[in-house]
């Protein structure tokens, strides 16, 4: 390879690994995933280079939303072997994860090689490893492969009729940054998961005329913390309890510290928190949504059926006029073109199996970061990571 091996704070010294071996573990994505996996593989003294294809480490982190924080602890968030300054509070900021995944790779050492996007995943020619194709014409053999790009790949709009006639502004919030965009106008926000209500508080935070915010489906809302005990702790609690017992106690738990917003148009959901997190749906944390809902600050709405020239129309027939329409509809994983024809995806372009598992039909491959669990997502990619690196030093 012609590109430089470095981590975001320099060179990468020499160490005791070998690095002449010319098969080395690969690992597709320099976000927090790929990182935790690269460290704790390097702690078992086994080679692994990470493949970036941007610029930079942390890549999505650094596209985020300026307000954004986490929602998980500062404690729960650390990878492996390095823990998160408790200058960065409880929870932390965008800009302070940032720092922590530079320092992170520096840290460790970490051999990352950015500017090198892999596009196709194929077993070596000689029955062992496997090939990585890769930009500039780069073909990379490796013993084995971890895909980490990532939960959040590429932005998904849904397929709207009269989107190509809508005279408005339409974006996804993958480009949302901070509200100066949108003061004084009236804004439609489409989704109601942690992006959506959290972007539509920043909205009004920020002075934008009107805040509407399109729900299809009712979202559990918890609070992030309540009495300083912060919901994921209750989350990593309960996890591996009977989904029946968790949707009781936690039907409970949202009449006890949840007001009813059933009047403002958000009413409680029908089916139970836990059951829905089965089904891959996240409570949304609350970060002002319900202060702002119970004020009429922020309007909940029926989901977004079409467009016609500058109106929106919605599932109950209503028509409006916003200036601006932000599509919070999540995103797709994007492994089709990379590892779809490998076998290894279920019907929604989702890894089979993740963490320590390697597909029966692909040993040697590997998933991290596909997943977006109740107890957070940082977390179990540092469980993942250590499982990985095991799984991986004792099969040399």
């Amino acid at each position: 390879m012609s590109d430089s091996t470095s981590t975001a704070g320099g060179p990468v010294l020499p160490s005791s690994i070998d690095r002449t071996d010319d098969r080395p573990v690969y690992v597709i994505g320099g976000g927090p995933g790929g990182l935790a996996v690269a460290a704790t593989l390097r702690e078992q003294g086994v080679r692994a280079v990470v493949l970036e294809k941007s610029g930079a480490v942390g890549a999505s982190w650094r596209r985020h939303y300026d307000r954004l924080h986490l929602h998980t602890t500062r404690r729960w968030s650390a990878l492996p072997g390095l823990a998160m300054p408790r200058r960065f509070g409880r929870w932390v900021s965008r800009d302070d994860v940032v720092r922590y995944l530079e320092k992170y790779a520096e840290h460790h050492g970490l051999e990352v090689v950015t500017g090198v996007e892999v596009n196709r995943i194929d077993p070596a020619a000689d029955g062992t490893g496997w090939q990585l194709t890769a930009t500039g014409g780069r073909m990379l053999t490796g013993r084995a492969v971890v895909v980490a790009t990532g939960f959040n790949h590429t932005p998904r709009t849904p397929d709207w009729p009269g989107t190509d006639t809508f005279t408005g502004e339409l974006t996804h919030a993958a480009e949302y940054r901070n509200p100066a965009p949108y003061a004084g106008r009236d804004v439609l926000v489409v989704g109601i998961g942690n992006t959506g209500a959290e972007i539509a508080v920043d909205l009004v935070e920020g002075g934008a005329s009107r805040v509407r915010i399109a729900v299809r489906t009712t979202p559990h809302i918890v609070r992030r913390s309540t009495a300083g005990w912060p919901a994921q702790a209750t989350a990593v609690l309960v996890r591996r309890l009977p989904v029946r017992l968790v949707d009781r106690a936690g039907g409970l738990l949202s009449r006890i510290s949840v007001p009813d917003l059933s009047g403002q148009g958000l009413p409680r959901p029908e089916t139970g928190l836990y059951s829905r997190v089965k089904e891959g749906a996240i409570p949304v944390q609350d970060v002002g949504l319900i202060d702002a809902v119970k004020r009429g600050r922020v309007v909940p709405v029926a989901a977004v059926e079409s467009f016609d020239e500058n109106t929106v129309v919605l599932a109950d027939g209503t028509r409006i006029t916003p200036d601006a329409v932000i599509s919070a509809t999540g995103y797709r994983r994007a492994l089709e073109d990379l590892v779809g024809h490998l076998g290894v995806l279920d019907a929604r372009g989702r890894p089979v199996v993740h963490g320590a598992h390697s597909p029966r039909q692909a040993p040697g491959l590997y998933f991290t970061g596909f997943t977006n669990p109740i107890s957070g997502n940082l977390r179990e990619m540092a469980l993942d990571a250590r499982k990985i690196a095991g799984r991986l030093a004792r099969s040399r």
